[in-house]
């Protein structure tokens, strides 16, 4: 049976998805599992990929020609040169505080890297934590998606573009920014490769655990927000909003634009301006059930405002629209009605939301003229109603649009660049 599919890996913070496409683009298959354990633990995401692969009929599985993975961008690990975690990842919302004056000496301020928040920050913290619990010999510095990457091709060689901005990556310049290759550590440094680019063949064991054709290409991915546009596909001046455990705006824009708190991505032959907020989806899960949300949103009336001004923050520390690590959340009074305390919450993370498409304006991105919503907020009409009200713009929720059909497409993109490879006459 020839491989005529191409398979894409999305890695969230609460779960994973995977999507299988044809060569026309169409799903012919879909899943999703949670992660055995915490989310900062590396081997329960391995876990969690290798049982969702599995379930897949052996029928589909023997037909996946190329694969790619896209993940939480900014979710820092070490490890060592044969993949093995060094204790537990760094989440893409952990700020390293007392790392700040380190990173801004390593990388310019204008630097996404330069912020406590980003990868860079963690990376150092890492590095520090090893340093107290002993080295057991020359380590590497992995995201999330780029680690597990690795883990397919059975090196941990190459880490994608986008995944690495936050670390330091400078797209203009393909190098790594300021003093970052001078370091004693540069050596935990990934080469870098852009999205969308055949790296080499599925490991033998691996591809014998998962039940992947031998010949199964590995494509590098992106990160999940990247996935994400990609699979919505938008017009020039539609913006893109993911509301996720965390909420992430990103629209196409003519050039890169320098800002707190901003990432820009070369997808394509377009640039891609951005940036995520640590409020998001996540925070209505700490006061009520998915069936509670779902029932107390239809009592909700958008046209009545709460009068409530809160800042649903999961903890202290924000990335976009303000890049703040001292931010406290604003999760009270709560009112007597769990409707109303859901609307006060829904109001709030509109209000981020509108900050974050006016401060895109303000470093120069071209207003948008609608919004395409995507994630699992984007089942909640009311919640549409708000955010289209607060946002003053036509906003379409696309909810079955998953990051994960991007990465499929990515995929399929590489699969076509190595066959064309391949066909191409010697000079």
């Amino acid at each position: 049976m020839e491989p005529d599919l191409a398979l894409g890996i999305d890695l969230g913070t609460s779960g994973l998805r995977l999507a299988l496409i044809d060569g026309t683009g169409t799903a012919v298959g879909e899943a999703s599992d949670t992660y055995p354990g915490p989310f900062e633990q590396p081997l329960g995401w391995r876990a969690a990929l290798t049982g969702l692969v599995q379930r897949l009929p052996p029928e589909l599985r023997q037909r996946v020609g190329a694969l790619a993975l896209d993940g939480t961008s900014g979710t820092l690990l070490l490890c060592d040169r044969a993949g093995e975690p060094r204790g537990e990842a760094l989440p893409y919302h952990r700020a390293c505080l007392e790392q700040a004056k380190a990173t801004a000496e390593l990388v310019p301020t204008d630097c996404p890297a330069a912020s406590s928040s980003g990868s860079l920050a963690r990376a150092l913290a890492l590095l520090q934590r090893e340093q107290v619990t002993g080295s057991a010999g020359p380590l590497l510095l992995r995201h999330q998606a780029d680690w597990l990457m690795g883990w397919m091709l059975g090196t941990w060689r190459w880490g994608e573009e986008g995944n690495n901005l936050r670390l330091g990556w400078d797209l203009q310049t393909s190098s790594w920014a300021g003093e970052l290759n001078h370091q004693p550590w540069s050596s935990a440094l990934a080469e870098i490769v852009p999205s969308g680019i055949p790296l080499g063949r599925i490991s033998h064991p691996v591809a014998t655990l998962l039940g992947l054709p031998q010949a199964c290409l590995v494509v590098s991915g992106t990160t999940d927000a990247n996935a994400a546009v990609l699979a919505a596909d938008p017009g020039p001046d539609d913006g893109i909003t993911v509301l996720g455990t965390t909420l992430v705006l990103k629209r196409f824009v003519p050039a890169p634009l320098q800002g707190a708190g901003l990432t820009n991505h070369r997808v394509g032959d377009r640039w891609l301006v951005g940036g995520a907020s640590n409020a998001g989806a996540g925070i209505l899960g700490r006061f009520f059930s998915p069936t509670q949300i779902e029932q107390l949103s239809r009592q909700i009336d958008p046209l009545q405002a709460t009068g409530l001004r809160l800042r649903p923050l999961p903890e202290r520390g924000e990335r976009f629209p303000v890049d703040d690590p001292s931010l406290e959340p604003v999760l009270g009074p709560r009112p007597v009605s769990d409707a109303l305390y859901l609307q006060a919450l829904l109001e709030g993370l509109a209000t981020i939301e509108a900050q974050g498409w006016q401060r895109l304006i303000e470093l120069g991105a071209p207003p948008i003229q609608r919004v395409i919503t995507l994630g699992g907020g984007a089942r909640n009409p009311q919640w549409r109603r708000l955010r289209q009200q607060r946002l003053g713009l036509p906003v379409l929720n696309r909810p079955h649009l998953a990051p994960a059909i991007g990465t499929a497409h990515l995929a399929l993109r590489g699969w076509r660049m190595e066959q064309q490879s391949c066909e191409r006459p010697p000079p």
